[in-house]
């Protein structure tokens, strides 16, 4: 979302050959990623997973907290981790862009505050914000502004106090994810799609920075439940069946098609609805949005065979599985350890990690 993302709270550190790690916490795992620089570049130390049981963690917010604090305590003594960059969950993060006029501007910080709760519903002494100054003339600002409860920070902090790892910095998870799967040096205009287990994040990223994000309560356990319910079958067989046929029309079991389509249709819908928003409104300066490039899909249910297809031949735009590799290394040469599909559920931890490379 933003270049710095909270890094104001928590400052890089200051020996880049120690390894990076990343860790994206969400309501169904914790996911992490640790880099170190070699001589041949930055490289995968190692990856790893942890299940998260229904009830810890629920549309981002702990729910329990001493149970989080054991998963974490046990992942770091195994895995050696001191220090992590952690995601924000999306569903409780507002991003909004304001304009500043300069006259009689004290400071940014205290521009921001006091025009906050004109955006969000949350009072400007429960906030925590950050900012990325997108244009500047000689009368005002253009910012874009990314607000969090400070609860939500607290809880975090709360229960990484009692874990025996520190916390570097706190980043959106979309921010995080699109400096994985955007090459470093592009400034262009995409969207990106991150199709997970029980819901999928939509954002557009513009100049290397977040300009929107939404939240859909559709994901791959709904596309294998509807299998399971309309075949009679459990999930184990309805989630090979699913990867086995995904969206295509002539295999032998035609039906699949039309019963996962009832679930990917909203998911098409909710992408092109902003699609076409982004194309048809102009920004808070009159200026028109930059044309998306390309949707970029990732996630770990982004490998359903034929939604790239489908959702390409819906929207009449470039569709393609991420790279999230693009910073780091070339497939082509280089055999990563995570293979393509797997990695493809890693984007945001491995951005958290690749933050500690980042130059502003």
């Amino acid at each position: 979302m933003l270049s710095n993302s909270f890094n104001r709270f928590f400052p890089m550190p200051t020996f880049l050959s120690m390894p990076s790690f990343g860790l994206d916490i969400s309501d169904e795992s914790l996911k992490f990623v640790s880099l170190k620089i070699t001589q041949n570049g930055i490289r995968l130390k190692k990856y790893g997973e942890r299940k998260i049981s229904p009830g810890i963690i629920e549309s981002g917010q702990i729910k329990d907290q001493k149970r989080l604090e054991e998963i974490l305590s046990s992942l770091g003594r195994e895995e050696g981790i001191k220090s992590v960059r952690v995601s924000l969950p999306e569903e409780q993060v507002y991003l909004f862009r304001m304009r500043l006029l300069k006259a009689g501007l004290i400071s940014v910080r205290e521009g921001i505050e006091l025009s906050i709760e004109e955006h969000i519903p949350i009072p400007a002494l429960d906030t925590i914000f950050d900012y990325e100054k997108l244009e500047e003339n000689e009368e005002s600002l253009h910012l874009q502004v990314a607000a969090i409860s400070k609860n939500v920070i607290e809880n975090y902090l709360s229960v990484f106090k009692n874990t025996g790892l520190s916390v570097q910095s706190f980043e959106v998870e979309a921010q995080a994810i699109s400096r994985s799967v955007v090459a470093a040096k592009d400034f262009d205009t995409y969207m990106i799609v991150d199709f997970g287990e029980k819901r999928t994040g939509i954002f557009i990223v513009s100049k290397k920075v977040v300009a929107f994000t939404s939240t859909l309560d559709v994901g791959g356990v709904m596309l294998t439940s509807m299998i399971a319910k309309s075949f009679k079958i459990g999930m184990q067989e309805a989630e090979q069946m699913k990867k086995d046929y995904g969206l295509q029309r002539n295999v032998a079991n035609k039906e699949i098609f039309a019963v996962l389509l009832n679930s990917v249709s909203i998911l098409r819908d909710e992408v092109v609805k902003h699609f076409l928003y982004w194309h048809t409104h102009k920004d808070e300066e009159g200026n028109d949005n930059p044309p998306i490039k390309k949707i970029i899909l990732c996630g770990g249910d982004s490998n359903l065979i034929g939604l790239t297809d489908y959702l390409s031949i819906s929207l009449k735009s470039k569709v393609e599985m991420a790279d999230v590799w693009i910073n780091i290394l070339d497939p082509r040469r280089e055999v990563p350890e995570i293979n393509f599909k797997q990695a493809l559920s890693f984007a945001a931890a491995i951005g958290l990690a690749l933050g500690d490379f980042e130059r502003d």
